[in-house]
């Protein structure tokens, strides 16, 4: 995460809105190669991050074996060009929403497995809605089962959590506004929404947090949802 204490996201709730919203990641685990990663849906349930990968990856001796891994998720997060800040002496920088998590792996049970799935697929199912919802009552049974035959599935305990929230929060709010307008005509639409100031919901205004960090809150998902982000005291340097 970004080491600068102003950009920690402190919610353990918003980091975890974000990676339900998100609901893909990257699990990367030491193995007898080296460092793999694999990139996989995701679906977080309390402290326990549940996923599954092929038992042909490279990840899965470490992970069938109880490995620790860390687990990143990336939100919306964009290029930003020195000349959008109307400021003297900028430079070009990314801004990003991210969450790492740690745990150590477990394997799931068939039934545990099965369970996952469904649940991966009805979660985003109801995102298409007024689609019909596909679910695997329309695979047959034999084609279901060799296909769960081919992949295996963990779960995270998670001991620790980190978000990073840069987003040039420590800037005043038309700056941030004019990188938002920016950002729309790039038809980054979703780290606009994020980059734009706006009141909090209690109508009373944005507030800079007590210690550094920032508040995040996010809706259902992305790229629909608008994400609050709260300023913080204004400042540079924050590279």
């Amino acid at each position: 995460m970004h080491p600068n204490r102003k950009f920690h996201i402190d919610d353990r709730d918003e980091m975890a809105a974000l990676v339900r919203a998100e609901g893909f990641g990257t699990v990367t685990v030491a193995t007898e190669a080296g460092l793999r990663a694999v990139h996989v849906p995701l679906l977080l349930e309390g402290e326990r991050l549940l996923f599954h990968v092929s038992r042909g990856n490279a990840v899965h001796a470490a992970l069938a074996a109880g490995a620790e891994a860390l687990v990143v998720v990336n939100g919306p997060h964009a290029y930003i060009s020195a000349d959008w800040y109307g400021l003297e002496g900028r430079v070009p920088t990314w801004n990003y929403l991210a969450v790492e998590l740690n745990g150590r792996a477990a394997t799931l049970d068939e039934d545990e497995l099965i369970r996952l799935l469904d649940a991966l697929t009805d979660t985003q199912e109801a995102r298409l809605a007024p689609k019909r919802p596909w679910s695997r009552d329309t695979l047959d049974t034999v084609r279901f089962d060799g296909l769960l035959k081919a992949i295996a599935g963990f779960a995270l305990d998670i001991t620790e959590w980190r978000g990073t929230a840069k987003l040039d929060q420590s800037k005043p709010p038309e700056v941030r506004n004019r990188i938002a307008a920016a950002l729309r005509e790039q038809g980054e639409d979703a780290m606009a929404a994020v980059m734009s100031s706006s009141p909090s919901p209690d109508g009373e205004g944005d507030q800079a947090q007590p210690g550094g960090g920032v508040t995040v809150a996010a809706s259902a998902h992305y790229p629909s949802t608008t994400l609050r982000v709260v300023p913080l005291p204004i400042s540079d340097g924050e590279a």
